[in-house]
Formats: structure tokens, sequence, C-alpha cells
């Protein structure tokens, strides 16, 4: 079965590893355009870039996806299957029907459940007790084709995005591996979702990051640790912005929201009478402490 790979960031980068090590017949590689990076604005290849050029896979980074570039590219390399894990990009219909076998994508949650760019990070948001991988069928709509397979994991109360983020990225690489043997083997049924039952995960930005102690300690803990790594749940002492690493949910109190309760360890009183211990944070301009 030929394979044409598509992603670009870490959690894309284990699958296709995964998808070499088990000696799938991967002949090419679609990711994104290299982006600059750090002070020097060094243009950077993508995890998945890195890897396939290693193994020396052709890579493709078109920077348009419906001018027929990519669509002649992707033609040029006679797959029977897409594998898409995080590319970043919405595939227009020709794109999905380039292959004989359609295309199937790796999804980090237990779909219907949050379709859209960050389902790791709003499961930690919304202090999820359980998350998942889902493999599907592509189709036209954002995260909405039938179900392959799926597997899912307790999500402990400490856990923050960042490291959901590594433990999904290999449970969805061992997915893939299986869903494209099962397909193989013509044992998959696919199933469609109940979009009654879903929850849309749209990308994260800066605007949800300060923390508001007028709600509970447990809302505010789950946001600092699914704001990790990026973009950081903030709080203000005075006129300076405070970056909050992390945290622990604590005793109880009768002082209000917002008051400092205790220096050791620091903790805040919350609007449900509960108290945020903050265990590490970051003035501007220093490092974490």
């Amino acid at each position: 079965m030929r394979i044409v790979f598509m992603g670009t960031p870490d959690f894309a980068a284990v699958s296709l590893q995964r998808l070499l090590d088990a000696h799938f017949d991967v002949v090419g590689v679609f990711t994104q355009p290299d982006k600059p990076k750090n002070r020097g604005m060094k243009l950077q290849p993508s995890p998945v870039k890195e890897i396939a050029l290693a193994n020396g896979l052709p890579v493709f980074q078109p920077e348009k996806m419906r001018d027929g570039t990519a669509l002649a590219a992707l033609q040029s390399l006679q797959p029977d299957i897409l594998v898409v894990v995080a590319y970043g990009r919405i595939l227009p219909a020709e794109l999905l029907a380039a292959a004989p076998l359609g295309a199937i994508n790796v999804h980090g949650s237990l779909l219907p459940k949050y379709r859209g760019a960050a389902p790791i990070q709003w499961a930690v948001l919304n202090g999820d007790a359980v998350a998942g991988v889902t493999t599907m069928q592509m189709d036209a709509g954002i995260d909405t084709g039938d179900m392959l397979q799926s597997c899912s994991r307790e999500v402990p109360e400490d856990m923050t995005a960042g490291e959901l983020f590594e433990l999904l990225s290999a449970d969805g690489a061992r997915l893939l591996c299986d869903t494209l043997k099962g397909l193989e083997n013509g044992t998959l049924h696919p199933q469609k979702q109940d979009s009654a039952a879903a929850t849309m995960a749209p990308m994260l930005d800066k605007t949800i990051s300060p923390l508001d102690f007028q709600k509970s300690a447990k809302a505010l803990h789950d946001q600092v640790r699914g704001l990790q790594p990026w973009p950081t749940a903030t709080c203000r002492l005075g006129n300076t912005v405070l970056k909050i690493h992390k945290t622990r949910v604590g005793g109880h109190t009768t002082e209000d929201a917002g008051i400092i309760v205790s220096l050791s360890p620091l903790s805040v009183a919350c609007g449900d009478g509960g108290v945020l211990q903050i265990l590490e944070l970051q003035y501007p301009g220093s490092r974490r402490m």
C-alpha cells in the first residue's frame, strides 16, 4: 500500500516515524513551508520534514492547496491512501479523492468530542478525566468523517496539555498502524459520528490566558495546565503581569476572591471559597521561579 503522509508538528512526526519503523511504504511527505524561528528568524524545517529528509523521502511544501500544484505533486506519487496527521491545512475535495482508498486522519480526541484545531488542550482546559485519539476517514467537513478506531487514557488531575500531547502522539501513532493494517485486511467497519454530541475546539490564543479568581480553584488549575506550554496562564500583581506555570488546588478560605491568603505556598482565594496554590511563576524578563 503506497502511502503519502501529510503532517507538520511533533505530534505528526511521531506517527511518521512509527510508520517507517513498521516498514510501511511511505512514498512521499507533504508538510507546511519552513517558518522563521528564534531570535535570528532563520527558516526552520518542520519536525515531519526533518524525519522525511533523514529517511530519504521526497518532501513537498506547497504554499497553496487549490492552485493545482499540490494535486499534480500528489498524483505523481500514485498513492493508494493519504495519511493526514496535524497537517494544518484544509484539503480540498480533489486532494481527498486523489488516492483510491481515500484519506485517513489521526485526530487528538475521542470523536465526535472536540472537533477542531486544539482538541488536546481543550480536554485539559475543561478538566476531562479521560482523553484519547481517533482515526477516521476524511471528508469535506472539519473532523466530521466516519470513525475507524479509537483509544483512550485517563488524564491525571495535574497533567498538563503538553504532557498529554506526548502521550497521545504515541497512542495515535500506534493506532494509525493498527488502522492501516485493518484497512488492508478489510476488518474495519466505519461508524458515523453523532454530530449532536460534537464540541468545537478552536485554536488557542493569549486572550484566554488571564486568570479570573472569581472562578473555582479547580477551573483555574485546569486553565493553567491546559495552557501549558503555550500560551501560558497569566495574572496581575499590581501593574505586573505574571506568567503562571504550575498550580495546585489547596484548601478552603473565607477571604474574598483574588486575596493572597498565604505565602508558603503562595495561595490565592477563589470564587468558590477554594484556594489556588501557585507553585511556579515568572516575572517579565525573568526565569521561572
